[in-house]
């Protein structure tokens, strides 16, 4: 499906409807032609006329093969893709009567996660009567959140959804210091 989306995105010769389009690229003069003109243009070079900005006045056209313009906008958006940051999003739970060793441990986790670069979502579950204790569950994730404020900063308060009260953190931009010159090395 998401092939003939890319394919269905542009116009191409008898599609395109514009009296007159601007031509741009390496294989043409540049310039505003007729449609008629464009698309002869085209024909001429065994390419096709296809419509890149149809929102211009007038609309924007390239002379180029068509098949082989379609897979070098599949490349750029596989580029595109694999260069976008992964943001991990890791869950740590409570109860709303939470020891304090339990809490150190988590606590300590919650810190690694930070510091690898994820986002760190913390939430109280409460269970059949507990939910009474919403003010409780409420204070252990603003001292959480509180003991983590050196390492991630708080994206959402405490909220109640359902039987969670959920805090989200997400980490602090590290700071990273230059690297050492070969003299500055040698000092050490």
């Amino acid at each position: 499906m998401k092939k003939e989306n890319l394919k269905d995105q542009y116009r191409i010769n008898e599609q395109i409807r514009a009296r007159e389009v601007r031509l741009v690229g390496d294989n043409v003069q540049q310039g505003i032609y007729s449609t008629y003109d464009a698309r002869q243009m085209a024909r001429d070079q065994d390419l096709d006329l296809i419509e890149i900005s149809p929102n211009a006045s007038p609309p924007v056209c390239k002379i180029l093969d068509y098949q082989k313009f379609i897979y070098q906008q599949k490349k750029r958006q596989k580029e595109i893709k694999a260069n976008s940051v992964k943001v991990l999003v890791k869950e740590i739970r409570f109860g709303p009567q939470t020891d304090d060793h339990d809490y150190d441990f988590k606590l300590k986790h919650a810190k690694n996660f930070l510091s690898e670069g994820s986002k760190v979502k913390a939430y109280v579950f409460f269970k059949g009567r507990s939910i009474m204790f919403k003010e409780q569950g409420e204070l252990l994730l603003l001292r959480f959140a509180n003991d983590l404020e050196s390492y991630g900063k708080v994206e959402q308060l405490p909220s109640l959804e359902g039987k969670k009260m959920i805090i989200i953190l997400s980490p602090k931009k590290q700071i990273t210091p230059p690297p050492a010159t070969e003299k500055e090395a040698d000092r050490q």
